[in-house]
Order: C-alpha cells, then sequence, then structure tokens
C-alpha cells in the first residue's frame, strides 16, 4: 500500500526539477480549484481559464512558497486573487460597454448626425478592430464566439475591442478613451 506524497515533499521535488510532481500538485488541488472558481464566476470557461491561470502562476512562483505545507492555502489564494482581478475587468468591460451603448445612435432616429459619425469613426479603424467591435459590441457576440468567427486568439479581439473602443471615444471626442 503506497502512501500518498505530503504536499511538502511535492513541492521540494517539484523545486528541483521534478515536472511529474508539480502535476501530482496540479491533480490533486485542480477540481477544487475549479469548483472554487466556478463559484466566483458567472461563466464555467472563464473559472477554468482562471484555474490554469491558477497552476501557471503556482509554477512560476512555487519558488517563493515559504511554507510549503501550506501549499493548499497558498493555491487557493492566487485563485482568490485571480478571481478579483477577473470581476475588477469585468467591472472595466461593462462600463466600457455601457459607454459604447451611449455612443450607438438610437434605432428610432437612423441615420442621424450620430449615427453617420459613428459610422465614419468606425471606418477609420483597422479591418480586425472594427469587425471584432461590430460584432461584440454592435451585435452583443462574446468575445469567444467572435474570435471563432474571426479566427483570432480570444486575447487578440478582446485587444482589438479594447484600443478599438478607445480609439472610437478618440475620434468622437467622447470621454477619455480609458476605462
Amino acid at each position: 500500500m503506497s502512501s500518498q506524497p505530503t504536499d511538502a515533499a511535492l513541492v521540494a521535488a517539484a523545486r528541483s526539477g521534478n515536472d511529474a510532481a508539480y502535476a501530482r500538485i496540479v491533480d490533486r488541488y485542480q477540481g477544487a480549484i475549479r469548483a472554487f472558481l466556478r463559484r466566483l464566476s458567472p461563466y464555467d470557461a472563464d473559472a477554468d481559464d482562471l484555474a490554469q491561470e491558477v497552476f501557471l502562476a503556482g509554477w512560476t512562483e512555487l519558488r517563493r512558497l515559504r511554507q510549503p505545507e501550506r501549499l493548499k492555502t497558498w493555491l487557493f489564494s492566487i485563485a482568490w486573487r485571480k478571481a478579483k482581478g477577473q470581476a475588477r475587468t469585468m467591472a472595466r468591460s461593462r462600463q466600457r460597454d455601457h459607454d459604447w451603448q451611449d455612443l450607438r445612435p438610437d434605432s428610432e432616429t437612423p441615420q442621424t448626425e450620430r449615427a453617420i459619425a459613428l459610422r465614419q469613426a468606425l471606418a477609420q479603424l483597422p479591418p480586425d478592430q472594427r469587425a471584432a467591435i461590430s460584432l461584440c459590441l454592435g451585435e452583443g457576440w462574446s468575445h469567444g464566439d467572435a474570435a471563432n468567427v474571426l479566427e483570432m486568439p480570444l486575447g487578440t479581439v478582446k485587444s482589438h475591442v479594447l484600443r478599438g473602443r478607445a480609439r472610437l471615444a478618440e475620434i468622437l471626442g467622447v470621454g477619455d478613451g480609458q476605462d
């Protein structure tokens, strides 16, 4: 009957370059970390992405763990910081989306001066940014769906939306174009 290695033993082995030891750490805690993040995040896919970020951060910061026997607590603290960061990002995104809606013309009055100005401003954006803005903000698509349609990485779509929105605000002279 083989006993399971302690967290401290796995940390020591992983620190000495044993990738399999870190894989055992991930196996040991990924279910609990994912479950925790899923309770905090409105979307399972976001929680799964955050869980991957937690274990990547854990791997890169493992040498900084002062008390290897407290590995579980340390990993959950990373998860909590990642979840809070995501919540802040989502709040900023909601605010930018709200600001974007203020830039959009009213549907009852198509081709108003605002609509014309917005169309002209959109025309000044690079095609990739314009497409990402049009799908995510104009059509209300998720970044993930837009990434699939545009055949771009998710991060690129998010960046295009963020930069495009800021550029539109700048062109239209609305807000400061920042968060």
